[in-house]
């Protein structure tokens, strides 16, 4: 197939644009590399600079290629920055995909895949989160990507649009080559700060909250290995159908605290990586995990990592011969 990727210079854009270009896809990057980096571009990857809020720049890439589908990446991802500018929240992830979903329907692309998150279910009412569980986010971020979902199943009503949503639980780790891995200007993602301690390019780990209903007081997520993810998103590409929208969860089944993660880099690293002990950040759930029997049932995919240790492994392999992440490359 002929796929284009928003967003395909990114941390788990990147990844799955290698496993579609792996599985013998053509495959056109669209990224503004605010955000992404050209470094990561798979080189077999065809790659289009531009932005979602230009409608006519993406009524161009999607006219001129007939692609046959799409894999929509590209928004932005920070839950505490949603929650103090939600505006730039709405504006970017929202009407920015609006511009796309148009483009699509004009140029008759009627395949898309899209990048969700577990966010949309806020602090679920059980664990483990199943897909039937009420949607009631608790941050601009998770409304944003639910917005989105009711669009998509919108646009599978209205004009046959296939469209997967997958909710995706806290991407880790990296490439198993150590070619590529995450690198986001300002870092906010909990493994790469930690492992930025051990690197000597931070003083100390802070812990956002130590009294959690939680077993150790912290706040406990499911890390779903990136290249587990990419899998996932090559599945429903290859298997959406026209007229339906599906939603899945993304993850490995099982959490881990906080302070887990920072033993388990403590391990792995052999420093000591100091924590520092402060107060919640807001719009944090408690504890988020997946039950993701739906898409092994539907695709036949099911996360082959799962012991966190060796996804922080891999993260610390890309790390260490890419202390600086991709601006030196």
């Amino acid at each position: 197939m002929k796929i284009l990727v928003t967003g395909g210079a990114g941390y788990v854009g990147s990844h799955c644009v290698r496993r579609l270009v792996n599985a013998g896809h053509d495959v056109t990057v669209f990224d503004n590399l605010v955000y992404g980096h050209r470094q990561a571009v798979h080189p077999d990857a065809k790659f289009v600079q531009g932005e979602l809020s230009d409608a006519a720049c993406l009524r161009e890439v999607m006219g001129a290629a007939r692609f046959d589908a799409v894999m929509h990446f590209a928004a932005y991802l920070n839950v505490g920055e949603s929650v103090h500018k939600p505006l730039m929240y709405y504006r970017n992830n929202v009407a920015n995909s609006i511009n796309l979903l148009e483009a699509m329907r004009d140029a008759g692309v009627m395949r898309i895949v899209f990048s969700s998150t577990c966010a949309v279910y806020g602090e679920p009412e059980r664990l483990p989160i199943t897909e039937d569980l009420p949607k009631d986010p608790i941050n601009p971020y998770g409304c944003t990507k639910l917005t989105m979902e009711w669009m998509l199943r919108d646009s599978a009503t209205a004009w046959g649009l296939g469209a997967v949503a997958l909710r995706y639980f806290n991407a880790a780790g990296a490439s198993s080559d150590n070619s590529i891995g995450e690198d986001h200007n300002p870092e906010v993602h909990l493994i790469p700060l930690v492992l930025q301690v051990a690197l000597g390019k931070r003083s100390d780990i802070k812990i956002f909250g130590t009294d959690y209903p939680t077993p150790d007081g912290t706040c406990v997520r499911d890390y779903i290995h990136v290249e587990d993810l990419a899998e996932a998103h090559l599945c429903a590409i290859e298997n959406a159908e026209k007229g339906r929208f599906e939603a899945y969860n993304v993850g490995t089944g099982r959490g881990t605290s906080v302070r887990e993660i920072i033993e388990a880099a403590r391990s792995v690293t052999d420093h000591e990586i100091p924590a520092l002990e402060t107060a919640r950040r807001p719009g944090d759930p408690p504890e988020l995990y997946a039950d993701p029997s739906a898409i092994r049932k539907r695709f036949g995919w099911e996360a082959r990592i799962t012991d966190v240790e060796s996804t922080v492994a891999s993260a610390w392999g890309w790390h260490k011969k890419n202390p600086d992440g991709f601006c030196v490359q």
